[in-house]
């Protein structure tokens, strides 16, 4: 029974939040209050009634229209809004009902009634509050090819604040003792080779962790998580971008996007955002894809193709790691191996494809 009471709430709280991401889309570009003032309609200016303004519900009921002048509003608003429903709604199956992060367990039948620890309820809230802040910037990119920094730095301070009360590996505290017993006779080695349970933060900044953060779990790391995550994230992205552009011979990526990508590392770690960047990829195509289609011409917004390739990642973490993605990360002679690879190669390939296009 309470499975589906949940699921009831975090339908309606994930609608209501869709509504303000709707005026958050729309006022934060143009520098307006997001509290005042309140909606009214584009075309006669009239305020919204509060009962003409319920998400989804309204919309159907007025039929797209104002009622008091009978102007057709945008689908976008209800679209959003059940992204919202719809976003909160598969959270709470993935985060909560199937546990996908691995969150330990004391007892399983309560956890099948819908009874979940409380440390399970921030997680959910975690990951709830990215997808809203993800989900706000990719609004504003696809309005404007504008991200705003007033929004990037709100999440930073938000995901900073994550990291700080819920270091890695809360809340498998179990991971700190497993992880300090050496494996085999080199103790460094279960941080190349061992499976790492994930916290609500995935991985911790660095493994083995310095003596400074030892033994995990205390707020110097996860704060060391949040601010590398987050550092890593904007000069990772600006660094593809300046090779990039140097190779094509103009701006190739936006500063906005490396600031959404400074807001999902204090969210997720530098190691999940540097992932995310590769899988966000994917989506990518598909908007340049649908933009080919719709022949416009010019750039298109890769923000909201950022935006799904850090939530892809985020829940897909588990299934991430044993594709080899571990050793990489934790271990500083391999990783610089591939940064040194990897840059000439992309300011190579770049400036080739400028070559073609003169062509």
């Amino acid at each position: 029974m309470w499975v589906y009471i949940w699921l009831v709430a975090v339908v309606i709280l994930g609608a209501i939040v869709g509504s303000f991401l709707n005026v958050v889309a729309a006022r934060v570009p143009l520098e307006k209050s997001v509290l005042w003032p309140g909606s009214q309609c584009s075309s006669c200016y009239q305020p919204i009634r509060w009962y003409s303004n319920i998400p989804i519900w309204s919309y159907f009921c007025l039929r797209g229209r104002c009622s008091v002048c009978g102007a057709r509003f945008s689908a976008r608003y209800v679209i959003v809004e059940l992204i919202g429903a719809l976003g909160f709604a598969g959270l709470y199956y993935l985060v909560l009902v199937r546990n996908i992060h691995g969150w330990p367990v004391s007892y399983p039948a309560s956890i099948a009634e819908g009874h979940y620890p409380l440390s399970w309820w921030v997680g959910y809230f975690h990951n709830a509050v990215l997808f809203s802040f993800l989900l706000a910037v990719a609004l504003c990119d696809l309005d404007s090819l504008e991200i705003p920094l007033s929004i990037t730095l709100v999440g930073t301070l938000v995901g900073l604040l994550f990291a700080v009360l819920c270091p890695w590996p809360w809340p498998n505290t179990s991971e700190v003792t497993r992880l300090s017993v050496p494996l085999g006779t080199n103790p460094d080695m279960a941080w190349i080779v061992g499976d790492i349970k994930q916290g609500i933060y995935a991985w911790p900044v660095w493994g083995p962790l310095p003596s400074w953060l030892a033994p995990g779990g205390n707020w110097q790391t996860g704060l060391a998580t949040g601010l590398a995550g987050a550092l890593v994230g904007t000069f990772f992205l600006r660094a593809i971008g300046f090779l990039v552009g140097t190779g094509l011979g103009k701006e190739a990526l936006g500063l906005g996007d490396a600031d959404l990508m400074m807001m999902a590392g204090a969210f997720l770690g530098w190691q999940l955002v540097v992932v995310g960047l590769f899988v966000s990829i994917v989506p990518a195509l598909f908007f340049a894809l649908f933009n080919a289609l719709a022949r416009k011409e010019g750039a298109f917004p890769f923000g909201p193709s950022l935006a799904a390739g850090v939530m892809l990642t985020s829940l897909c973490w588990t299934w991430i790691v044993p594709w080899g993605v571990q050793p990489l990360f934790f271990s500083g002679l391999l990783l610089l191996g591939v940064v040194v690879v990897s840059a000439p190669l992309m300011l190579g390939i770049s400036y080739l494809l400028r070559l073609l296009q003169r062509g």
